[in-house]
């Protein structure tokens, strides 16, 4: 009879172990065959998918593409995290989020490999004022290290603090600023604002700068996106006018001094010295322009309020658009190209959107799903 209870009793203990196993089928098989290389470069290969590489992301900004395949995600409450590898989260000290500012652009040194650095732009407070910074990084055996501020005082506020920063073919440090919310510093030289910057990889000021200073460009209201095409061409996106004059946001060819106009001019206004865009959105559509790649002669980035990735066709100094995934995924921001795909945010816990149960995520989207 004793026996028979304890082999009725191990039976038992088996069985509870057996459900409970089964319950956690998922995590178990996941841990097992956890990866030890990049997700990101696993999975389907088909160019015509549109799939979540990662969910449940805290308004995700900015991505760089690493060399071995994962990516280093920023995300606007503070947060760089690594897609892929072991899935490294680190937490950048002293990011102040507000409605358009927080932890923002991220960009690897053109001598990655070599040298492990990479830059942060983003918005912090000091003395109860905010500005937005440029930090450098080292990232190496799986740690982040703060080396030096770059650059500091940029002016901020809760809008337009602009935020893309990206290595040129030059291999100098381009970085876009927005007005910071006063509009006359986009025209203002001794201002940072309202400009995109160029820089040494040191922050110092290139000898062939224009004005002498950081200054590349100005005019400009709020640009997010940068990108160069396979000339070697500048482009950027930036927002248009805001309430009843919302829209006319742009699509820009960057030139070396130019004045893109803002405030005095918005959409196909023009000014005696001032570029007009090469493309804009009119009165009646707003793209609200964020994240800004280039690939194989086309120009792609992301819509927040137009919810919608754009394709920039470029022939010469012209450019035809479509729109792809318009309303699909919610409100959409970086975008990073790679040879097979293209890597995107959505942005719909920032405040202003309709998230879903597993926002925000990365999508990862083959060309072929953007086909004319």
């Amino acid at each position: 009879m004793r026996k028979r209870r304890w082999l009725l009793l191990v039976l038992g203990v088996l069985v509870v172990a057996a459900v409970i196993a089964f319950l956690n089928r998922e995590a178990i098989i996941a841990q097992l065959f956890k990866p030890t290389k990049s997700y990101v470069q696993q999975g389907a290969s088909d160019p015509d998918l549109v799939q979540a590489v990662v969910n449940h992301l805290e308004t995700p900004w900015s991505i760089s593409l690493m060399p071995e395949g994962s990516l280093l995600v920023t995300e606007r409450t503070g947060q760089v995290r690594r897609v892929g590898q072991n899935g490294q989260t680190y937490r950048i000290e002293g990011v102040r989020e507000t409605s358009e500012g927080g932890l923002l652009g991220i960009a690897l040194h053109p001598q990655f490999e070599d040298n492990n650095q990479l830059y942060i732009y983003f918005t912090t407070e000091k003395n109860g004022d905010l500005l937005n910074q440029i930090d450098q990084y080292t990232l190496a055996d799986d740690d982040m290290t703060f080396e030096r501020t770059v650059l500091t005082n940029i002016p901020a506020a809760s809008n337009h603090n602009g935020g893309a920063i990206a290595f040129g073919p030059d291999d100098k440090l381009y970085v876009t600023t927005g007005d910071a919310a006063q509009e006359d510093l986009a025209q203002d030289m001794n201002s940072l604002a309202g400009k995109i910057l160029r820089m040494n990889d040191d922050g110092s000021t290139p000898s062939d700068n224009p004005y002498g200073n950081l200054t590349w460009s100005y005019g400009h209201r709020n640009p997010q996106g940068i990108a160069w095409d396979d000339t070697d061409r500048l482009w950027s996106v930036e927002h248009g006018p805001s309430g009843t004059a919302s829209g006319r946001d742009e699509l820009n060819l960057i030139e070396r001094g130019a004045n893109y106009g803002w405030p005095i001019i918005t959409g196909t206004e023009t000014h005696q010295d001032m570029k007009s865009p090469v493309a804009q959105s009119g009165d009646d559509e707003t793209w609200a322009p964020a994240g800004l790649a280039y690939h194989k002669g086309a120009l792609y980035f992301a819509g927040l309020r137009g919810q919608s990735l754009y394709k920039a066709t470029i022939t010469g100094d012209t450019v035809s658009l479509k729109s792809y995934l318009r309303n699909d995924h919610g409100r959409l921001r970086a975008v990073t190209a790679s040879d097979n795909y293209l890597y995107i945010s959505t942005s719909n816990l920032d405040g202003r959107g309709t998230p879903s149960g597993e926002d925000d995520r990365i999508l990862r989207v083959g060309y072929g799903a953007l086909r004319d």
